[in-house]
């Protein structure tokens, strides 16, 4: 019987040449991180050849962009870096929290684009998690998506306060199962913070956010939602934002009201 040919030997694992160094950003998002324009416009600017990095023209927006690395747009430098931005957006009902790319139409971006100075309107901007497209209330946008990481990761533990109005009339028996923590269909849930403000008006606290959270706790203890508000993220609150409008948050808001200090 002739024998079996050997197999080669496996090739030893390719040495990480980035291992123990900061990585490199890819060149679009490196700009729109920057603040010189937002990615779409950093994309179709690498495309038609007005970009260079450290000398050289670039030709796609996924050119790796080391951070020592020299980046000019139409032969001026970029600085690159930018301080980490929060806009507290009042959202309406019947906008989705998606961005164009997703949906064409009837989104949060269509409302507060148009509204930003042209200092913030070159940022890439990220919505801080999600509201349903029926939830009004206090929406985080950032240009910093480390800040999102951190602040709808439920390690961190930032709070999120939803004011529900329901429909069946609430009390405190009724509700005493969602500060206890209870279980749903992807799973057990955190005890949540609750305060029943009237018979209708229940006010609920988490510190994790999964899909229609506050709605499926409520009608698991019989008081589905007819409506549904967040008041707060964190210490951030609407204040006097008015409905489609917004505000940019202080640094030192940032800072203490989200627990956030910054990039790395």
């Amino acid at each position: 019987m002739p024998r079996k040919p050997e197999r080669p030997p496996k090739s030893p694992p390719r040495p990480n040449r980035w291992e123990g160094k900061e990585k490199p950003d890819w060149l679009s998002r490196a700009l729109a991180r920057a603040g010189a324009m937002p990615q779409d416009e950093a994309d179709a600017a690498i495309k038609a050849g007005r970009v260079t990095v450290n000398g050289r023209v670039a030709t796609t927006p996924l050119t790796p962009v080391p951070p020592d690395a020299v980046i000019k747009v139409d032969g001026m430098p970029v600085r690159k870096g930018a301080p980490t931005h929060v806009l507290a957006f009042h959202k309406p009902a019947g906008v989705l929290t998606s961005t164009a790319r997703q949906h064409r139409t009837g989104t949060v971006f269509e409302l507060l684009l148009p509204q930003l100075p042209l200092e913030l309107n070159r940022f890439t901007w990220h919505a801080v998690g999600r509201l349903d497209v029926d939830t009004t209330g206090l929406l985080l946008f950032t240009n910093d998506d480390k800040l999102v990481a951190h602040a709808t990761s439920p390690e961190t533990n930032l709070p999120k306060r939803y004011v529900a109005t329901v429909f069946s009339t609430a009390d405190d028996a009724k509700v005493e199962p969602l500060r206890q923590g209870m279980m749903l269909d992807d799973g057990p849930a955190r005890p949540a913070g609750v305060r029943v403000r009237d018979e209708h008006t229940v006010e609920v606290t988490l510190t994790e956010g999964r899909h229609h959270q506050v709605k499926r706790m409520l009608g698991a203890v019989g008081l589905p939602a007819r409506a549904l508000h967040r008041e707060a993220v964190g210490d951030i609150t609407l204040d006097d934002i008015p409905e489609g409008g917004f505000r940019l948050l202080t640094e030192q808001e940032v800072r203490e009201k989200l627990n956030y200090s910054g990039r790395d």
